[in-house]
């Protein structure tokens, strides 16, 4: 198989798996967040089919500044969540993907020769690693409850 149509399934896959990962959520800020990093790997794989078409133009994702405007706005009307304990599995493998597709696109950048699929490697590496630090950080939101430890002597607030 080669590198495009394994990136291009690649992405199909990790869009499948964001609107899974959605379709469970059960806060709606965090169905969005899901569903935006489903959205970004569909114009990855876009991006990915453009140019081989040599008319590649990658759009620049937003999902970062949407996250965390979720993350406050649930710290701020103080949201609770009904957590079952799959999320952080789920998201930690989210992670695991995220991570294989940032070592992918970074080993095929050495591997392909002309410029312009350079660039778009490079840019769907970085996109990649954005979508990790995400997955990272909703991996922490939903394992605090099990760390959290209430006393006055802590006074260091993590800001979600």
């Amino acid at each position: 198989m080669d590198i495009f149509k394994f990136a291009i399934q690649m992405e199909t896959d990790g869009e499948e798996y964001y609107r899974q990962l959605a379709s469970k959520a059960v806060h709606p800020g965090i169905q969005g967040v899901l569903n935006q990093l489903a959205d970004d790997e569909v114009k990855h794989r876009q991006a990915i089919e453009h140019i081989q078409e040599k008319t590649g133009v990658f759009a620049e994702t937003t999902v970062l500044e949407a996250a965390k405007n979720v993350f406050q706005q649930i710290q701020d009307f103080g949201g609770k969540f009904d957590l079952s304990g799959d999320e952080e599995a789920a998201y930690r493998q989210a992670m695991e993907l995220e991570r294989k597709s940032i070592s992918f696109y970074l080993d095929r950048f050495d591997q392909v020769e002309n410029s312009a699929q350079k660039a778009l490697f490079e840019k769907l590496a970085e996109e990649e690693k954005k979508h990790y630090h995400l997955m990272s950080n909703l991996v922490d939101f939903v394992a605090s409850p099990k760390t959290w430890l209430e006393d006055a002597r802590f006074t260091r607030l993590d800001e979600y």
